[in-house]
């Protein structure tokens, strides 16, 4: 019989995946064909609970993820893996993709998820260098008023944190703001815990 295996995600343990199950339990997904990943960035090549998920489907059955970014952050990959459980007679659903419920296995839901993925990577490209740009014009303007450290605003901090929940290196993230790694951490865990993009409206 076919199932609907689901599958959550964050990128840090202080994030809760509470939303995403609520969906996708909502969407049919049995609690049991649930897998869920804490503290996992998307742009990590191993996710054990979603190497589970997919190692569980069998033909005809569905993998069901809340937003495109659960999959990851390259257009290039996902669009690889929608094709390998194609081949395999399973299909992909997309909860919020474009507004509405996608499913890759008809051929609307396929041309939608093709153009939603290739928009969603230029999106975090384009807030990437706006982040890395920002940062920069701020520590010239430090230079330029006689070298003072510069006020790291929470802003900031989010904005880089962003960055490392999408792949980046905390080292490089964390000198690309003139600070050290653990001068980062403790600044980042005295915010609130982000919310997940798939959370709420962008």
């Amino acid at each position: 019989m076919a199932k609907l295996i689901g599958y959550a995600r964050v990128s840090t343990r202080q994030q809760s995946t509470d939303r995403q199950e609520i969906d996708l339990l909502a969407a049919g997904v049995r609690r049991d064909d649930l897998y869920v990943d804490h503290g996992i960035s998307g742009a990590r090549a191993s996710r054990p609970s979603f190497d589970r998920a997919v190692e569980a489907l069998q033909a005809g059955d569905t993998l069901v993820i809340t937003t495109l970014d659960r999959l990851g952050r390259s257009t290039q990959n996902m669009l690889a893996f929608a094709d390998e459980i194609r081949g395999r007679g399973a299909g992909l659903r997309v909860l919020n993709l474009g507004g509405g419920d996608v499913d890759t296995s008809t051929p609307m839901g396929s041309m939608v998820f093709t153009v939603m993925a290739a928009l969603g990577q230029m999106e975090y490209e384009i807030k990437k260098e706006r982040v890395v740009d920002s940062i920069a014009k701020r520590r010239d303007a430090g230079k330029d008023l006689g070298g003072r450290p510069r006020a790291i605003t929470d802003s900031q901090i989010r904005s880089a944190r962003q960055l490392i929940d999408g792949g980046e290196p905390v080292a490089q993230v964390a000198r690309d703001l003139g600070m050290s790694r653990a001068t980062f951490y403790r600044r980042s865990r005295a915010l609130a815990p982000l919310a997940e993009p798939c959370d709420g409206p962008l």
